[in-house]
């Protein structure tokens, strides 16, 4: 008979908000799969619980999958956990799960702390409907058709950043998104927890000079429902703003005509 996989919530920063269940699992499974075995040591020798760990991250996922699920089949039971939060959620350990289940093994959840909707909680931001969109690629083509795919996106809008990718990245949210209403939510639950409330373009400006710290989680508005008596003058004057802040004229006029409506050429031809 199989063992089972748990899917296990782990503090984001604050260890008391472990769960007692999650202790209970951890000290009665008979293997951890963690992100890193550094950092879950650091957690198991907080509790108390010692446990044998084996690494499963980003870049042995493809060889560890399925020697990990060959040992629940055999009967062991392993709990799944990543450096902060609930796994599986843009993290290695969605592969896992789908292993799992495509074996028909038994895939148990105990849930707790995740940063996105954390963050949406204390964002102060519109919450009855959004998109968790993870973190951005840093391939430019794959970045760019991401960030075209969610001009138009209404619902709010969750990301996740590093402190050395945040300037580049807020530099093109602002590019494609306009100057929208933005939360920067970094270091939940930790002495350092903040909730900035501030636009795009500020944003930008202020991280272009200020090296950020921590880790964040992005809250974008999202785009609000387009007005009949926009003027293309009116799409011109916003496509010239995005000029000033170093945009060729080709992106301005195709980031503004997907904002607007109007076509691409004739706000290009307004601005040359």
């Amino acid at each position: 008979m199989s063992g089972t996989l748990y899917v296990v919530g782990t503090p984001i920063g604050n260890l008391g908000d472990i769960s007692q269940r999650a202790l209970s699992v951890l000290g009665e499974c008979d293997f951890i799969a963690a992100e890193d075995t550094r950092v879950t040591l650091k957690l198991l020798n907080h509790f108390g619980i010692k446990k044998q760990l084996v690494s499963y991250h980003e870049h042995n996922r493809f060889t560890q999958g399925e020697p990990i699920a060959e040992r629940i089949l055999s009967g062991e039971s392993c709990a799944l956990v990543t450096d902060a939060g609930m796994p599986a959620i843009s993290d290695p350990g969605e592969d896992l799960v789908r292993i799992c289940h495509e074996k028909g093994i038994k895939v148990e959840s105990v849930p707790g702390p995740t940063a996105f909707a954390t963050a949406v909680a204390i964002s102060g931001m519109p919450s009855g409907r959004f998109t968790f969109e993870g973190f951005l690629s840093m391939n430019k083509v794959s970045r760019r058709e991401h960030l075209e795919s969610l001009v138009n996106e209404k619902r709010t809008m969750v990301f996740y950043e590093a402190p050395h990718k945040l300037s580049r990245t807020l530099a093109d949210m602002a590019e494609y998104f306009g100057d929208r209403k933005i939360a920067l939510v970094k270091e939940i639950t930790k002495i350092h927890e903040t909730v900035e409330n501030t636009t795009l373009f500020s944003a930008r400006d202020k991280y272009s000079q200020t090296p950020p710290k921590g880790e964040y989680v992005l809250v974008i508005e999202g785009a609000q429902e387009k007005k009949e008596d926009f003027t293309l003058e009116q799409a011109v004057k916003e496509a010239q703003g995005l000029l000033k802040d170093g945009v060729s004229v080709s992106e301005a006029a195709k980031t503004v005509a997907k904002r607007t409506g109007f076509k691409k050429g004739d706000i290009y031809k307004e601005l040359i």
